[in-house]
């Protein structure tokens, strides 16, 4: 019988405590290791593997430690986010950076990005290479992510395609590229992986429009941010380049007027009120909605393909699915 999310989880849990590499000295180097890893989550990079590798009859065993090192490199890219974004919470608590200090948190996610090629490292020996380039690929797709989104602050325009490509890399790849190491540690052909990867990415895109969502009309404890911390910010999401398709020119010159003003890292209610506004004279949370929805549908037709496939599992597909709706609050 395929493991659910939960016990999946509670693997993942039970190998981390045993892991002797996030003790150690100096303190002030593996003690912010510890303390992101323990701010917890749905560890979905992880699970997403180890669902992978049950769904072609993998042994879950060995996918644990590469599974792992998912999770310590998206806990790492997390440290360096923080720090680059000013962010102050993570997680409902304090970020790295503002807990310690900037140093500290870069130095620490240095390390975490060592490690988690060290735990990527434990897969099968006749697998590992195949792992470790899936790895690599993912690491620099993350990194180039990263760069857009740093370059799109500045960046007088920003179109739909270029932000989708902005988040493919940054959100998606990891989802997908977590994925396709499960399936591979299971000795999946690409012929059987490849669904599974688009599954990832477009999980991943509805994923992080979700994400965006959520920043402004999402339940600040739930969510663990505080909200609207895009606007402060003068992040360009869908919610921002959706809005300028769709309003007129006064209030479209308005809301530009809006994201050219300064970034306030205490927080503006009235900016983020007045941006608030605007959105929802051209309903642009329902849009979000709408293509978030549709990009879960494409998401669930790429494992429709696989569902004929005598290397897959059926419990293990369902399982899956059921992950995929959690992640996005919907009804299994």
């Amino acid at each position: 019988m395929a493991k659910d999310s939960k016990e999946l989880r509670q693997e993942l849990a039970r190998v981390m405590e045993q892991q002797s590499m996030f003790q150690g000295k100096p303190v002030n180097l593996y003690e912010p290791i510890r303390y992101i890893l323990s701010l917890g989550g749905k560890r979905v990079r992880p699970v997403l593997a180890l669902m992978a590798c049950q769904l072609f009859k993998g042994n879950i065993q060995e996918a644990l430690l590469p599974a792992l090192g998912l999770e310590v490199f998206h806990n790492f890219t997390l440290l360096h986010d923080d720090v680059m974004d000013k962010a102050d919470m993570r997680r409902g608590k304090p970020s790295v950076h503002a807990k310690w200090n900037a140093n500290v948190a870069i130095l620490s996610g240095d390390a975490m990005f060592a490690l988690a090629c060290r735990l990527v490292c434990q897969a099968p020996a006749g697998r590992k290479e195949a792992v470790l380039d899936a790895f690599n690929d993912l690491a620099i797709g993350v990194c180039e992510g990263q760069q857009y989104d740093m370059d799109f602050e500045t960046q007088e325009k920003v179109s739909m395609p270029e932000y989708m490509e902005m988040i493919r890399l940054k959100t998606a790849v990891l989802m997908a590229g977590g994925l396709k190491i499960g399936a591979l540690l299971a000795g999946a052909s690409e012929k059987e992986w490849a669904p599974l990867y688009e599954y990832g990415i477009k999980i991943g895109l509805a994923f992080q429009l979700q994400d965006d969502l959520l920043d402004l009309y999402g339940d600040e404890a739930k969510f663990g941010k505080k909200l609207g911390n895009d606007i402060r910010e003068n992040k360009k999401t869908y919610l921002y380049i959706k809005a300028l398709e769709l309003l007129d020119e006064v209030d479209a010159i308005a809301l530009e007027q809006e994201f050219a003003s300064p970034t306030l890292p205490f927080g503006d209610m009235a900016k983020i009120k007045k941006v608030k506004d605007l959105y929802e004279k051209v309903k642009v949370k329902e849009h979000c909605g709408k293509a978030i929805g549709k990009l879960f549908s494409e998401a669930e037709g790429a494992l429709d393909e696989l569902a004929a496939s005598p290397a897959v599992d059926a419990d293990a597909l369902s399982a899956l699915r059921a992950f995929g709706s959690e992640l996005l609050g919907r009804e299994a």
